[in-house]
């Protein structure tokens, strides 16, 4: 397996664990609670091919800077942190993609520094609290709302061991596949990553607040827009409001998808994204 070369980045802001691979234009990629390391990421490598790609570990995640304030865990904070780190690496601009809740970070970089981001591609993701909705998994009225939550609260445990740790997130994930039985094909490389109690502690309570929708129209970058259409986790809905209010953004719906596109449909995924990446460097 071909491992991702780890660097710290030094700025004004604290030090970060970046994770580099790839050659070409930059693409940065992170999450808001996931804890990076060597073997990468599955929806990162989808830009591996064609570009150099900048992962991220955010603050309290790997050898990233533990944080002082609460504060330094909000999504706003994870924009401002990527600012700097962009400028230390010397790019004038790049590109960002972000999956789930690394979406909800992109919406917000794009409304305040888009004349930092060449694009922004948007996967599974939203720009308000989409827990409102009663599609959405994590609505108390979904059937698989306790199991998920439960699920989330076991993987926070410090204290578990690599086997049962792998058990539970395959559970999550299988919670938010339209075929659950194809988890065993879906990731079938040694890719692993984990979550970040503080971080995800702190979302939780941040999204119940967090409305972005009437600033989409700040977004002056060009913007693709991407979601399975049985998203179980940010409805399709989201993504069709993205897409609406973005000035400039397209929006593709993955048909046989819920929350894991890149995984679920791969090679449309690819060829979509890849189809994209040659139209913005044009």
């Amino acid at each position: 397996m071909n491992m991702w070369e780890q660097r710290i980045i030094r700025t004004d802001r604290g030090s970060f664990e970046i994770f580099i691979k790839g050659e070409g234009p930059p693409v940065c990629v992170t999450h808001h609670y996931s804890e990076f390391n060597c073997t990468g990421d599955y929806y990162a490598d989808v830009f591996t091919g064609h570009n150099k790609v900048i992962l991220v570990n955010l603050k309290d995640a790997g050898n990233s800077d533990k944080v002082t304030y609460p504060y330094e865990l909000s999504m706003i904070d994870a924009v401002l942190d990527l600012e700097e780190i962009r400028k230390r690496l010397g790019y004038k601009e790049w590109i960002y993609a972000g999956h789930s809740t690394g979406g909800m970070i992109g919406i917000l970089y794009g409304i305040h520094y888009s004349n930092s981001l060449k694009a922004l591609i948007l996967t599974g993701t939203a720009a308000r609290e989409y827990s409102s909705s009663s599609k959405c998994i994590y609505n108390v009225s979904h059937p698989h709302f306790k199991k998920m939550q439960d699920l989330l609260e076991l993987l926070k445990r410090p204290s578990l061991n690599e086997e049962d740790r792998a058990y539970l997130s395959k559970e999550r994930m299988q919670l938010s596949l339209r075929k659950p039985e194809k988890y065993e094909e879906y990731l079938s490389s040694d890719i692993s990553k984990s979550i970040v109690p503080s971080r995800l502690d702190f979302f939780s309570r941040e999204a119940l607040i967090y409305d972005v929708t009437r600033q989409l129209s700040k977004i002056r970058t060009k913007s693709l827009i991407l979601c399975g259409k049985y998203d179980v986790q940010c409805p399709l809905e989201f993504s069709i409001e993205l897409s609406e209010a973005i000035p400039d953004a397209g929006l593709h719906v993955f048909t046989n998808s819920s929350h894991y596109p890149h995984l679920e449909e791969r090679e449309t995924f690819n060829r979509v994204i890849h189809e994209f990446l040659k139209e913005i460097e044009v």
